[in-house]
């Protein structure tokens, strides 16, 4: 006998990670943590100081100023490259320090 309402596994899990709040976290510490690297590259993220994510604004501190003043000029192709790279919109807006 088949089922009528089955559901993939993956599909189920998001939707209790929704429901319990989780999913944001998550896909925060996944785009500090593993998008940025993957996006950047490991030339960038040795420059990369702290990062936090504030009301959908990635603020990310850089050790160079002449690297900062190079992403400031493409910080929107950024945001749309990582939110893409975690598969959600996480942030709007990223700030260099």
């Amino acid at each position: 006998m088949r089922r009528q309402k089955t559901q993939r596994i993956d599909e189920l899990l998001n939707m209790v990670l929704r429901e319990e709040g989780l999913e944001t976290p998550i896909n925060e510490y996944r785009l500090m943590h593993e998008a940025w690297a993957d996006v950047m590259g490991q030339g960038i993220v040795r420059y990369t100081g702290n990062m936090f994510i504030k009301n959908s604004t990635l603020f990310v501190q850089l050790k160079s100023s002449a690297l900062r003043q190079d992403l400031m000029m493409g910080r929107v192709t950024l945001v749309h490259r990582l939110n893409q790279a975690v598969g959600a919109q996480v942030i709007e807006k990223l700030v260099f320090l």
